[in-house]
């Protein structure tokens, strides 16, 4: 017997289905279709091949200073392009080499897995304005700790500075090797900043969530600051539906819960990153009907401060431990969890 379909209420809902019923055209008939993405959990799966971890790493590992030399072609990108298939330490060695990569000049905090956090970042997660390495941190997290319990999902977590490479390049084809495969991907996660001067890799004042579903061809842009980021999350929805080779309905998600100061957009970022890639689509029932609606969903920007800062002290500690455990262990490295 089927599973039993429930419809919540009409626009931004997603249906839970096969991928492959996404191969039909999309419907067109009212706000809910246009507003409808679909997951399957049997079909959702974590891709671990060699060519895909070498990507993961180098991804994660590349700040947008990286890619801005890259787009200013201090970088060989034939030799990018063939680091994918190297062995993992090789890529990302040649990776810093070409690009000089620097995460902060700052002292190290913490390092886990392919993400080193600052002093710089601790300070912009206690008050400030979230950094990439902030929002890639959390990414991180989320793939280690909570995506293996679904070792099924087929979910991308775009990083930051990934994201600028899909939105600055003057040739989107040319970085298609770059990115990760999308053909067996369901829904896509990229943090958008607004950022439009190639050659300032540091730039822009806010961040965005864009959450698209490949499969049902709908990108949702949840903006905390009525709509600021709406011109860079089209262009970045446009890009990549041509990476993807789809055309994506772009929808502005109206009912996002809107910050009260000028500095809390990363953390609602990353709050609705959870909250979305959990609730909605992660616990879902297969083929059932899912909002993808964020009206009355409060966010706590300082609890989520707090949560995120007390994550980073646990996870510090537990390195201090294991490099305390190990007499081999240099002094000298930050605590190191991996």
């Amino acid at each position: 017997m089927a599973p039993r379909k429930i419809q919540y209420p009409p626009l931004r809902s997603t249906s839970l289905r096969h991928k492959d019923t996404a191969r039909s055209k999309p419907s067109t008939k009212g706000a809910a279709a246009q507003q409808a993405t679909t997951v399957d959990k049997k079909a959702l799966a974590v891709h671990n091949s060699d060519e895909l971890r070498v990507h993961r790493m180098v991804t994660r590992s590349a700040s947008r200073k990286a890619v801005a030399a890259l787009l200013r072609n201090k970088a060989p990108t034939d030799d990018i392009r063939a680091g994918w298939r190297m062995p993992l330490r090789t890529a990302l060695t040649n990776l810093a080499n070409w690009a000089n990569l620097q995460l902060s000049p700052t002292t190290p905090y913490l390092s886990y897995y392919d993400i080193l956090l600052t002093a710089d970042d601790i300070k912009a997660l206690k008050y400030d304005w979230l950094t990439d390495n902030n929002i890639a941190f959390w990414e991180e997290w989320l793939e280690r700790e909570i995506l293996p319990k679904y070792p099924r999902a087929r979910i991308v977590l775009l990083r930051p500075s990934m994201t600028f490479l899909l939105m600055q390049a003057v040739d989107v084809k040319s970085i298609g090797s770059a990115l990760p495969n999308f053909s067996k991907v369901t829904h896509i996660f990229l943090p958008v900043n607004d950022n439009r001067d190639r050659e300032l890799a540091d730039g822009g004042s806010h961040w965005s969530l864009l959450l698209v579903s490949v499969i049902d061809r709908v990108a949702f842009h949840y903006d905390s600051l009525g709509g600021a980021n709406f011109y860079e999350a089209q262009k970045c929805a446009d890009r990549l539906s041509k990476v993807l080779g789809v055309v994506l309905r772009f929808h502005q998600l109206e009912d996002c819960p809107q910050q009260e100061n000028s500095n809390d957009c990363g953390v609602f970022v990353c709050i609705l990153m959870r909250h979305l890639l959990i609730k909605r689509l992660l616990n879902a029932n297969a083929n059932e009907k899912v909002s993808m609606s964020m009206a009355n969903k409060v966010i706590d920007s300082h609890g989520g401060r707090k949560e995120m800062l007390k994550i980073i002290e646990s996870l510090r500690k537990e390195g201090e431990r294991r490099r305390s455990a190990s007499p081999l262990a240099p002094t000298h490295t930050p605590p190191r969890i991996e």
